[in-house]
């Protein structure tokens, strides 16, 4: 597999796809994010976290759809409003779906499965009646496109060092809200002990209903990520799925360093066999690797201390 390349092409090849990894390396941190936050921190699998994603998605594509109608002068800046309403598309409706159905869920991680699978379900059948069963694409700004040259055999994707950007400020934030600020003490009281803390004033189920919509609105802003490398359709979110949990499991389960080194681990993984072999393969490889090391460590890289 490397016998025809030398010491410095195949140097400059895994420089490149490492590069060329880092979008795939975003969606995966941001959906693995949202997930290890619903799942980690609340106990609940949930099989839709690929469909918040594409309606993320799909906000993207819908506002860049309207700038271009619209407003084309402004289009070069549409890509930061449509992360936003991304975001606040996918929250609102993960607040809506805790509240009717979620919060009925709690502590039966199983029936949470199977009500989420036909969540997801529903939710494609839902994207193919309002936007077809075709996929769409979305158009970038000029300035995101093309690459930035370091060396004459290494270029780096602008879109793919915009994007790195984004998801190292939304790391940040999330960390930053789930252990300095007060509500995300209230997050940790409630998932430690969900009696004492409501006995001391926490209002549980409005920490519930918040936590599960941030969860799916960093899913929608993934899905804004993910309109970079491959088009939209009503089914792409199962495509994710699968990756993501396993970025978790992987990571450990409520570990946000853990979700980051295990995405990052399998990007560069599967993004670098993928130049040498089928993408098919590669996927193969590397899960076979995450199952080889999850054997001898099944609490995951990085598990969190508790007493017993």
């Amino acid at each position: 597999m490397f016998g025809d390349y030398s010491i410095g092409d195949l140097g400059s090849i895994f420089v490149m796809q490492g590069f060329a990894g880092l979008i795939l390396f975003s969606v995966y941190v941001l959906m693995a994010l949202g997930l290890a936050i619903i799942f980690g921190q609340m106990g609940v699998i949930n099989m839709a976290h690929g469909e918040f994603m594409i309606l993320g998605a799909y906000v993207t594509w819908m506002t860049s759809n309207i700038f271009q109608s619209y407003l084309p002068g402004l289009f070069s800046g549409y890509f930061f409003l449509a992360m936003i309403l991304a975001f606040l598309a996918s929250g609102a409706l993960g607040m809506v779906v805790e509240w009717v159905l979620i919060r009925h869920l709690y502590k039966r991680p199983l029936d949470t499965l199977l009500a989420t699978w036909g969540l997801s379900l529903m939710l494609q059948q839902a994207y193919r009646s309002v936007f077809g069963a075709r996929e769409v694409g979305v158009e970038l700004p000029q300035w995101m496109l093309g690459s930035l040259h370091v060396t004459d055999s290494i270029e780096v994707p602008i879109n793919g060092v915009f994007v790195m950007g984004l998801t190292v400020l939304i790391t940040i934030s999330v960390a930053y809200v789930l252990y300095m600020s007060r509500w995300g003490r209230q997050v940790r009281a409630v998932v430690q002990n969900r009696i004492m803390a409501g006995a001391v004033g926490i209002n549980t189920e409005k920490v519930d209903r918040y936590t599960f919509g941030l969860g799916c609105g960093i899913a929608g802003v993934a899905g804004s990520a993910f309109t970079m490398i491959g088009s939209t359709g009503p089914t792409s979110g199962q495509l994710y799925i699968v990756d993501t949990f396993l970025v978790v499991v992987f990571g450990g389960a409520a570990s946000l360093l853990g979700t980051i080194a295990s995405a990052f681990s399998i990007s560069q993984t599967q993004s670098t066999l993928e130049f040498f072999m089928s993408g098919s393969m590669a996927k193969v490889l590397t899960l076979l690797a995450v199952v080889g090391i999850l054997m001898l460590r099944p609490q995951g890289l990085f598990a969190l201390k508790v007493r017993k």
